[in-house]
């Protein structure tokens, strides 16, 4: 009896190690359509920020912006502010606008300014040099002279989410549609005026039976 129970007890830890000893691990094109759910993904969120950077980068009107202000660079002075989130998903928009972000600044035409995230590293940074006694005061940075911002760049995530199915009478099929549309627009931020505004719009769909994908 002591026998059969210790092979019981055995039993669990080898299959145990069989499924570690199956599995795999691979690195992959990160530019490759990614299919393994519907649910938001990286193929979408390269769409929708490569989409608005090539169209705010082939804007007439965002060639450039003079004022005042404005030294012998007239290249538009941009911050981005958040991409509000009205999906059903938890999904992290500030992965969008940072690749916006660095799509921009590779194409020569902006100037960006640091974000939120950003300012606050500043700050602390420009009291550690003028507070903490270790940094020589004639090269301390000071509050006062950072540029300001010409417009700012949000948006909108939206979804439409609708499923069908998954009865007897569709003989357990489920069909479910999903919609994203992202709008951007980019704000004079002396104005108010709207200088550009694109949106792009993702549809996927996914068939689901009894027996899985």
């Amino acid at each position: 009896m002591k026998n059969a129970l210790t092979k019981l007890s055995i039993l669990p830890l080898l299959l145990l190690g069989l499924t570690a000893g199956c599995s795999s691990l691979d690195y992959d094109d990160p530019d490759m359509v990614e299919t393994l759910t519907i649910d938001f993904g990286s193929t979408d969120l390269q769409q929708l920020a490569g989409t608005m950077s090539e169209s705010l980068i082939a804007s007439p009107g965002l060639n450039y912006l003079d004022h005042s202000g404005k030294g012998e660079d007239k290249r538009i002075i941009v911050f981005t502010g958040d991409v509000d989130n009205r999906t059903t998903e938890h999904i992290d928009t500030a992965g969008i606008t940072d690749s916006i972000r660095v799509s921009l600044l590779k194409s020569g035409k902006f100037r960006i300014v640091t974000s939120d995230a950003g300012q606050g590293e500043i700050g602390d940074q420009v009291s550690f040099q003028q507070g903490s006694g270790r940094v020589d005061l004639a090269q301390a940075k000071a509050f006062g002279r950072q540029l300001g911002a010409d417009v700012v760049l949000y948006g909108t995530l939206r979804s439409i989410d609708k499923q069908k199915g998954g009865t007897i009478g569709s003989l357990g099929t489920r069909k479910r549609d999903l919609y994203y549309q992202f709008v951007l627009e980019c704000v004079n931020i002396e104005t108010g005026e709207v200088i550009w505004m694109d949106e792009e719009d993702i549809r996927k769909r996914e068939s689901t039976s009894i027996l899985g994908r």
